[in-house]
């Protein structure tokens, strides 16, 4: 897992191409004014999904993981807590969905969990190795708007 400002993305071109390409696209475009949607970079291999939402208790969220992508969480507006730790002290809660590339998990052992908070500016990675949960609000429940760009790895 990755945490940084978005000024900093270019320190990132060299997790590869797709990875530019997606830092290029976060640069190049106001995505703050983007509607909610999905919104194709380069097909299937990189696209991102622009969101809307209100943060919820640590317990109402679930950890996740995925296989084909890597994300790029970034917060267009407002604060959340993000929950993640190594993928191997999780376990499957049920089954994968190919489809939508998406498990969902529960921590074997509650110690091997980290917490991240994101501010508007800040991004994640997480990669396949990395389950997380996000949208944990931080008092209270509040609206933050974000972009998850998805990455095949």
């Amino acid at each position: 897992m990755i945490i940084d400002k978005t000024e900093n993305s270019k320190i990132y071109y060299g997790l590869g191409k797709r990875f530019q390409q997606a830092f290029e696209f976060i640069s190049n475009n106001d995505l703050k004014n983007f509607e909610n949607g999905i919104y194709e970079i380069d097909g299937k291999n990189i696209f991102v999904s622009v969101q809307d939402y209100q943060t919820k208790k640590e317990e109402d969220s679930k950890f996740e993981a995925h296989k084909k992508y890597a994300d790029i969480q970034l917060i267009l507006k407002g604060e959340e807590k993000l929950g993640f730790g190594n993928i191997e002290n999780y376990l499957a809660i049920e089954q994968y969905n190919d489809e939508k590339d998406i498990v969902f998990l529960e921590e074997r052992d509650k110690n091997n969990c980290n917490f991240a908070k994101a501010n508007e500016g800040d991004f994640l990675i997480f990669m396949p190795s990395d389950a997380h949960k996000p949208c944990i609000c931080i008092d209270k429940p509040s609206n933050v708007k974000k972009a998850v760009i998805k990455v095949k790895i």
